[in-house]
């Protein structure tokens, strides 16, 4: 076995631009686990008849309705709480599964609560943006009402308190050229340090 890869962490609260910052990543040819897409495929499978026994009602044709889910979840911290301790084992389970298999030498984690879970990484990546950028994004989403941004940002760590743990920034409302240069400087300050 080779030596571990440099593991980059990637965070940021709902809508500061984190999934097209990781996109950035992977451009560069960083490999990528996501977290939110593990989330989903778990849903689709293997969490989903767990997930049916702790909330009845919460799956549909074997898979997890996640707006069923949410409606059983939101505004309930017990209720959101054994969620989380019914997934975050698998999602750590596949994230080392991901860890074990890489073939490079930096690879990325994309989680969403990275900070909040205590996940251990190399460098810690904040992708951010202003608060009213933000905001703006997120009630731009289908579906998505002022209530729901509220209990969502309450579940996170705000973004000043992420900026503060960072090693680096991504600033996303530059555009994503300026995104591009940022990712191409953090990952060459990596490189130069691993060749140190």
């Amino acid at each position: 076995m080779g030596a571990e890869p440099f593991v980059i962490g990637l965070t940021g609260s709902i809508g500061m631009g984190k999934s097209e910052t990781a996109k950035l990543f992977a451009a560069e040819g960083i490999p990528v686990f996501d977290a939110d897409a593990a989330v989903h495929a778990l849903y689709a499978g293997d969490a989903a008849a767990m997930i049916e026994a702790a909330f009845p009602g919460s799956t549909k044709n074997g898979a997890v309705d996640r707006a069923a889910l949410a409606r059983l979840v939101t505004g309930n911290s017990e209720a959101l709480a054994r969620l989380e301790s019914l997934m975050h084992p698998l999602v750590a389970e596949r994230r080392t599964r991901f860890l074990e298999s890489a073939k490079a030498p930096i690879v990325l984690l994309d989680i969403p609560l990275l900070l909040e879970t205590g996940t251990k990484v190399d460098a810690v990546v904040v992708a951010t943006a202003p608060d009213h950028v933000q905001r703006q994004r997120v009630l731009d989403r289908p579906g998505m009402t002022e209530e729901k941004f509220t209990a969502l940002r309450v579940r996170q760590m705000s973004d000043a308190q992420k900026r503060q743990q960072a090693h680096y920034l991504v600033i996303t409302d530059k555009g994503l050229d300026h995104a591009r240069e940022q990712v191409k400087m953090i990952l060459a300050d990596i490189r130069k340090k691993l060749r140190a």
